[in-house]
């Protein structure tokens, strides 16, 4: 498979899966991905399918993704890491979104107010760019709260970043949220870095940017050309 931006640095040792329209890496220990990376076009942001809620195992995963019963009365909704709606373009891309390979723990004013709030300015962004690349995930690490049989961590933070690359622009911004009970949208002031997230995840974000480039997108936090206040 050809290299593709939005893809972070990847290792032998990485359980990578390729779905149709993203790609991710899963991890056995945590029951969910480590990352999910996508490219979004303001093509694919006509709504052509209806939303399906068909959760179901990832049929790539053979060591078999989290379940039904995992989240059943967990307390907790079976968070999109590569969004329902940015998926809605292709039946192919709705359907694949549903997978529990692509869902995460996450407290239901989290999910439904804050990173739904961010992830409709990440469409937004798509329709003003035309093109972005994004890389979004939970933030795992050892002795995570757990629901379910299959032992699916609750993670505390989530993180997503955005790249704009095109030949006149080149920028990326980066978010940090904590996976707690939010009462407002003000996802902006978790804005970060995308060097931030790499130092909190042990990811290499980007690599296909060259050297000079991708350091000094990373080190940058482009809150005005986002337009975010």
């Amino acid at each position: 498979m050809p290299p593709k931006l939005e893809m972070p640095m990847l290792y032998k040792t990485d359980t990578v899966v390729y779905h149709t329209y993203y790609s991710l890496k899963y991890s056995e220990q945590h029951e969910q991905a480590v990352w999910v990376a996508y490219k979004l076009t303001s093509n694919q942001l006509e709504k052509n399918v209806k939303r399906s809620n068909k959760f179901r195992t990832d049929p790539k995963i053979f060591t078999e993704s989290a379940n039904d019963n995992d989240y059943y009365k967990s307390g907790y909704d079976r968070g999109h890491l590569a969004p329902s709606r940015d998926m809605s373009f292709d039946s192919v891309a709705q359907e694949e979104s549903f997978y529990y390979s692509n869902m995460s723990p996450q407290i239901a004013s989290f999910n439904r107010s804050i990173w739904n709030r961010l992830e409709s300015n990440v469409r937004d962004w798509a329709a003003e760019f035309d093109t972005i690349y994004v890389i979004t995930g939970p933030v795992l690490k050892d002795n995570l709260k757990y629901i379910g049989e299959n032992k699916v961590s609750v993670p505390e933070h989530f993180y997503k970043a955005i790249l704009v690359y095109t030949n006149s622009i080149q920028c990326a911004i980066g978010f940090i949220i904590p996976n707690i009970e939010h009462s407002k949208n003000n996802f902006y002031e978790y804005s970060v870095k995308i060097d931030s997230i790499e130092e909190l995840t042990g990811l290499d974000l980007f690599p296909l940017l060259p050297n000079k480039l991708e350091k000094q997108i990373e080190s940058t936090l482009n809150i005005e050309f986002f337009n975010i206040e």
